[in-house]
């Protein structure tokens, strides 16, 4: 019976890395309430990870891929610490982003507004917007003067 449990607990653990990569942080929050006994989970992740199976790493990258288009470099730092990933992992990735920041958040802009603000209350509801996607405040200050357009 304990090798049911254990197959049914691995079973789901693969199936929910089927559908896309997961850390064992959520892989631990989701499977949770199936564990019938102790150390069961940690038993099947253990054996998940030397496989290859759950990889930090590729969570990361796939994140990014997913993320970064639609996304500033502080709302992806959230998702990525909240898959509780490796603090190390969350600051290479933020550094890999800083240098398309501008790039990215003039491209979401774009998308949405095309025309620059003319008064301080579009201003403010394009500069909200952009925040709420994760960018910082210089990002959005340059994307909304419109300045270095050609960089």
């Amino acid at each position: 019976m304990a090798l049911l449990g254990q197959l049914s607990l691995k079973g789901r653990a693969l199936r929910l890395l089927s559908g896309r990569e997961h850390s064992r942080a959520e892989l631990e929050r989701k499977l949770a309430p199936h564990e019938q006994e102790p150390d069961q989970l940690r038993a099947v992740l253990d054996e998940l990870q030397a496989k290859g199976f759950i990889s930090e790493e590729r969570v990361v990258e796939s994140v990014l891929n997913r993320r970064a288009a639609k996304l500033g470099a502080g709302r992806i730092r959230q998702e990525l610490q909240g898959k509780g990933l490796d603090g190390e992992l969350v600051a290479q990735a933020m550094e890999r982003l800083k240098g398309t920041e501008l790039e990215r958040a003039r491209a979401v802009w774009q998308r949405k507004f095309e025309v620059l603000p003319r008064d301080a209350a579009e201003r403010g509801k394009q500069a909200r917007f952009l925040a709420a996607r994760g960018f910082g405040g210089e990002v959005i200050g340059r994307v909304l003067k419109g300045s270095g357009a050609a960089d």
